[in-house]
C-alpha cells in the first residue's frame, strides 16, 4: 500500500448507492457467451494496448473471433516487447495482422494514439493503467475488451463505474477479461448455484496456492522506473499485489455466487514469508481474507504464490440445500454428500469465447457491459489487501472512498515510482498494525 495520497475522494460512494449502480446484465452475457457467433461481413479494426503474454493471446483471441477482425495498431511502453508480440500474432494469424510501422505506438503516450485509429481496443497493460485507458476508450466511442483486474486502488475503480456507466448510455461494449464468465462449464454451474439448486449460499472457500511467477531481472542501464516497469508483477502500484491480479479470478466466482453484491466488511492476514529478496518489490507472498455479507454469509479466501508448496485452484459453496465444487469438479451434491448434478456440456475455449461474444456483440448491436461486476471483483481484492496491509477490518464504504492513488506524479521512465528502494536496498513493506488505511 503506498504512502502516497494525492488524490482527494471525488465522491462519496456509500454501499447502498454503489448496489445501485452495480447490477450487472449476467444473464444476457451468459446467453451470448453460450452460443452466439459473430455475423457480418464488415470489417472491425483492433488495436492492442499491451504486449506482454497476456496482450499477445488477447489480440490471437480477438482474430479468432471473426475473420473480418484485423488487427491495425498497437501499443506498449517497450519497443522491443511490442516487435515480439506482433511477430508471434503475425505467424499465428497472417491474414489479419496489418499493422505498419506508423502504427506501432511506444511509450506511456502510446495509447492515446492508438485509440483514434480503431474501432475495438483490447486493454493488456499493466492493471495500474486500465482506468485511465478504459476511460480515454469509452469517451472516443470505442468498444473494449479490458483484462482483469480493471484498478490497483478506490479512486481506480470509482473511476471504472464511472466509465461503465457511460460506456452503457452510449451503447459501447466492455467486455472483461474475468474469463470463467464464459466458460461453459463453469457458467452453468454458477447459473445453478445462483437459482438456488443448493439453497441459500451459507459459505464460500475460494482458494488459488500456486507457485511462483516469472521475473526480469535488473540490467545497469534501467532506471528505477524501467525496473518496476519490466518487473510490474512485483510492485503494487503497477499490479495491486497478486491477490488483486491473480487471486480476483476466485474472489469473481465469489461474488458472483452471491448476486454480485459486495460484503459489507472483510479481515484478513497476510505477509511476505519466502518471496523476501528486494528484486520481488514490495507484495505480500500470501493472503487469507475473510469477506462478511449482509444475510451473515462468509467467504473465506486464500491465495499463495511459494514453490515446492501443495497448490490448489478451487471454488467451494456451502448451502442450505446442499454444496457446489468449480473447477476441480463442475458438480452440485446433496447435504449427505451425493451428486445431484455433473457437467456433461460442450467445452470450448473461453478466451475465444469471450471475445465471440464481444464481437457478435459489436455487429448484433446488443451491447455486453461487464463493467459493473468487474469492478466489484476488483474491489474485493483491494479490500482484502488492505486489510492484510494494515491489520485492520475494513468496512465496504471505508474501502470504496479510500483516497489512496497509487500513482506516480509524471509518467516517465526518468520519473520517480511511487515506491522507492531504502538505504538498506530494501522496498519499504506494509507491515500490520503499523501501516495506516488512508
Amino acid at each position: 500500500m503506498s504512502k502516497s495520497s494525492r488524490t482527494p475522494v471525488d465522491q462519496q460512494t456509500s454501499r447502498r448507492n454503489f448496489l445501485k449502480t452495480t447490477t450487472a446484465a449476467v444473464a444476457g452475457s451468459l446467453a451470448i457467451a453460450r452460443g452466439a457467433h459473430a455475423a457480418g461481413d464488415e470489417t472491425l479494426k483492433v488495436g492492442l494496448i499491451g504486449c506482454g503474454g497476456r496482450g499477445t493471446g488477447a489480440a490471437i483471441n480477438a482474430l479468432n473471433a471473426g475473420k473480418n477482425n484485423k488487427l491495425v495498431a498497437m501499443s506498449d511502453a517497450f519497443e522491443d516487447r511490442l516487435k515480439s508480440s506482433l511477430g508471434r500474432i503475425k505467424k499465428s494469424k497472417p491474414d489479419q495482422v496489418a499493422v505498419d510501422d506508423d502504427h506501432c505506438f511506444v511509450g506511456f503516450d502510446g495509447y492515446k494514439k492508438l485509440i483514434d485509429s480503431v474501432d475495438v481496443v483490447l486493454l493488456a497493460t499493466p492493471p495500474h493503467f486500465r482506468p485511465m485507458q478504459l476511460k480515454a476508450a469509452i469517451d472516443a466511442g470505442k468498444h473494449v475488451f479490458c483484462e482483469k483486474p480493471v484498478a490497483v486502488d478506490a479512486p481506480g475503480i470509482r473511476s471504472v463505474l464511472a466509465t461503465a456507466e457511460e460506456a452503457e448510455k452510449k451503447k459501447l461494449n466492455i467486455v472483461s477479461g474475468l474469463c470463467w464468465r464464459y466458460h461453459p462449464a463453469v457458467t452453468e454451474t454458477m447459473q445453478r448455484i445462483v437459482d438456488g439448486e443448493i439453497g441459500d449460499v451459507l459459505s464460500i472457500q475460494e482458494t488459488y496456492l500456486t507457485g511462483t511467477l516469472w521475473h526480469r531481472g535488473r540490467q545497469p542501464d534501467w532506471t528505477e522506473m524501467t525496473f518496476q516497469m519490466r518487473n510490474w508483477y512485483y510492485f503494487t502500484w503497477l499490479s495491486g499485489d497478486f491477490n488483486t491480479e491473480q487471486h480476483v479470478h476466485s474472489l469473481d466466482k465469489g461474488t458472483w455466487a452471491m448476486g454480485d453484491e459486495p460484503p459489507i466488511a472483510a479481515w484478513g492476514l497476510g505477509g511476505r514469508q519466502v518471496r523476501t529478496d528486494p528484486k520481488f518489490g514490495d507484495i505480500y507472498d500470501h493472503h487469507a481474507v475473510v469477506y462478511e455479507y449482509a444475510n451473515g454469509t462468509r467467504m473465506h479466501s486464500y491465495c499463495r504464490q511459494m514453490g515446492h508448496c501443495w497448490n490448489d485452484v478451487t471454488d467451494n459453496f456451502a448451502g442450505s440445500k446442499g454444496r457446489a465444487t468449480v473447477l476441480n469438479k463442475h458438480s452440485i451434491y446433496d447435504l449427505k454428500g451425493k451428486t445431484k448434478w455433473s457437467y456433461r456440456g460442450r467445452g470450448g475455449n473461453m478466451y475465444d469465447l469471450e471475445h465471440e461474444a464481444l464481437f457478435n456483440a459489436i455487429r448484433t448491436g446488443k451491447p455486453i457491459n461487464n463493467g459493473r461486476y468487474m469492478a466489484i471483483s476488483t474491489m474485493l481484492a483491494i479490500i482484502g489487501r488492505m486489510c492484510d496491509y494494515t491489520g485492520q477490518r475494513i468496512t465496504w464504504d471505508q474501502a470504496l472512498n479510500s483516497t489512496e492513488h497509487l500513482a506516480p506524479n509524471e509518467y516517465s521512465f526518468d520519473a520517480e515510482p511511487p515506491v522507492l528502494q531504502g538505504p538498506d536496498g530494501k522496498y519499504p513493506i506494509a507491515t500490520p498494525g503499523v501501516t495506516k488505511l488512508v
